[in-house]
């Protein structure tokens, strides 16, 4: 299993070597610069400004040049530094990286709590009117964009004074309820389509498993139907549904992006936006670095819960 870890974690060197490389040239795609940001239109310069700003903003220099000299001080732990403000990229990152973590973790659960039910509901529950709506529920939270329904929720709430609350966030430890109570809306308008993804891997593989001789060896010993589905099936079928969960737990990092903007929170997402906004190279790049390492890592542990889970599947990571 150690040897395993290590393996992987040794995979993560070239992916994210991959996507320093794709995100530091594709920012620069982005039409405009931060020197032009900065001047506007109504500032004038001569030459010799123009030099010194193009040195200060990283555009006096090829941009292959560019990015060896910032992976040169990247492998040095050095992030590099806003070209807004000036501060060190890395320590305002992690100030965001706790909100963006916490609301990521919270709309995983809010889509396994609602996901996994209405999964098996609709598998053991012999009734096609309850068959459809779930269908139909499925079908409506994969079709709903996130953003058109986070802004729908503060639409529709709005009237209610303090019901969303928005723009003073609280922290988790220094205030749960109130924290809880801000995160709500924005971990359901993320997790909604998750949720409908769950729900059909978990009927369609509850579905599956019921049909397995064990389970009608375990009903035919006398054992209750909802020992057998708990017990017996619930822990096979749930296998493909933790695969699923584990792999779009990082777009859902990645959906947090908007959903901040929408809702207000400080995070890491609404870092990012501003970031592209003002054209802060080192920032986005920053950003985009810790975001791929989180989804690698997220994997990760999404491989080892499978691999605890299922017996068949420790004895091939044991080999490895």
């Amino acid at each position: 299993m150690a040897r395993y870890i290590f393996r992987r974690l040794m995979s993560l060197i070239p992916v994210l070597l991959g996507v320093s490389v794709i995100v530091f040239f594709l920012v620069r795609l982005i039409p405009g610069s931060a020197l032009q940001m900065y001047l506007g239109t109504q500032v004038e310069a001569t030459p010799a400004q123009m030099e010194e700003l193009k040195r200060i903003f990283g555009e006096d220099k090829p941009v292959p040049v560019l990015y060896v000299e910032w992976l040169g001080r990247l492998l040095h732990g050095d992030f590099g530094y806003s070209l807004r403000t000036g501060r060190e990229v890395l320590p305002d990152i992690l100030q965001r990286l706790p909100l963006s973590f916490e609301l990521t973790i919270l709309a995983l659960a809010m889509s396994l709590l609602i996901g996994i039910p209405l999964g098996i509901a609709g598998a053991v529950k012999r009734n096609p009117v309850l068959d459809v709506l779930i269908r139909i529920t499925g079908l409506l939270g994969l079709s709903l964009p996130q953003f058109w329904l986070a802004s729908l929720m503060v639409i529709a709430f709005s009237g209610l004074k303090g019901f969303i609350p928005m723009g003073n966030y609280v922290p988790f430890f220094q205030a749960p309820l109130e924290n809880l109570r801000m995160m709500l809306f924005p971990a359901l308008a993320i997790g909604i389509g998750l949720a409908a993804v769950i729900m059909r891997y978990m009927r369609n593989s509850m579905l599956e498993v019921m049909q397995m001789d064990y389970i009608r060896t375990a009903e035919a010993k006398g054992l209750k139907r909802k020992v057998v589905i708990v017990r017996h099936a619930l822990k096979n079928a749930i296998l493909p549904v933790i695969t699923v969960a584990g792999f779009n737990t990082g777009y859902l990092l990645g959906g947090a992006i908007v959903i901040e903007e929408v809702f207000a929170l400080p995070g890491m997402g609404r870092l990012a936006l501003y970031a592209i906004y003002q054209r802060d190279y080192s920032l986005i790049q920053g950003i985009v670095l810790i975001v791929a390492t989180m989804f690698v890592l997220i994997n990760l542990l999404t491989d080892l819960v499978y691999a605890t889970i299922d017996p068949r599947i420790r004895l091939d990571v044991k080999k490895e």
